[in-house]
C-alpha cells in the first residue's frame, strides 16, 4: 500500500484491481451513482469481468481509491487521470464518491485537489479538463472549489425521465491551477 496522497479529508492509494474492483462493483448497483457517472446505458458487471477491464485500463490512466482521512478500512470512492497525451500535456479526469452516505462531506473537492497537484506538480500536465451532467449542481459547485472553470457545454446532450440535459465541459490550466494552489509539489509516501 505504498504511494499515497494525502489532503485534509481524504487518502488516495494507487488503485489495485484485486482488492479494488469490488468496492466499484458495490457502487454500480446505484442506479442513482451511475446515472451521475456516466451517459451509458447502465450495466451490471459480474465482478470478474469488471477486475479484468480495470486491469486492461491500467495501462493508460493513473487510478486512486479515495479512502476518508485515517479510515482506510473501505474506499469512499475513485479519482483517475485517463487519456493522458504526454506530448501535449492534458488529461481528462474522472471522480465518484460511492456511497450516497459519503456525499456532500467534501471528500470529492479534497481528492480533486490532491489530484490536480499530482497531474501538475508529478506529470508536469498543462491542462485537465472533465465534463459533467448540468443536473449534477454539486458536482460542478465541487469543481469550481477545486480550481476549474466552465468552457463549453453539448446541449441536450442526455435524457433522463423525458427531460434533456446539457453536458458541461470544464477545465483547468497548470497556471491557473498555481495561481490557486501554491501548495507547492507532491511528496510520495
Amino acid at each position: 500500500m505504498n504511494h499515497i496522497l494525502e489532503g485534509e479529508r481524504v487518502t488516495l492509494r494507487v488503485f489495485d484491481p484485486e482488492r479494488d474492483h469490488t468496492y466499484y462493483h458495490a457502487w454500480m448497483k446505484d442506479n442513482h451513482f451511475m446515472r451521475l457517472l456516466d451517459s451509458d446505458p447502465i450495466v451490471f458487471w459480474p465482478k470478474k469481468m469488471m477486475k479484468e477491464w480495470f486491469e486492461k485500463r491500467m495501462d493508460d490512466s493513473i487510478a486512486m481509491v479515495i479512502y476518508q482521512k485515517g479510515d482506510e478500512t473501505k474506499p469512499v470512492g475513485f479519482i483517475e487521470l485517463d487519456g493522458i497525451n504526454r506530448v501535449s500535456g492534458d488529461s481528462w479526469v474522472a471522480i465518484g464518491i460511492g456511497d450516497r452516505d459519503d456525499w456532500g462531506k467534501g471528500y470529492g473537492t479534497d481528492a480533486m485537489r490532491l489530484m490536480l497537484r499530482y497531474a501538475f506538480c508529478q506529470l508536469n500536465l498543462h491542462r485537465v479538463s472533465l465534463s459533467v451532467f448540468d443536473y449534477n449542481p454539486r458536482a460542478i459547485r465541487s469543481y469550481e472549489k477545486a480550481g476549474f472553470v466552465r468552457e463549453g457545454v453539448s446541449p441536450q446532450y442526455v435524457e433522463r425521465e423525458g427531460k434533456r440535459y446539457d453536458l458541461v465541459y470544464m477545465g483547468i490550466l497548470r497556471s491557473e491551477w498555481m495561481d490557486q494552489c501554491p501548495e507547492g509539489p507532491v511528496t510520495d509516501q
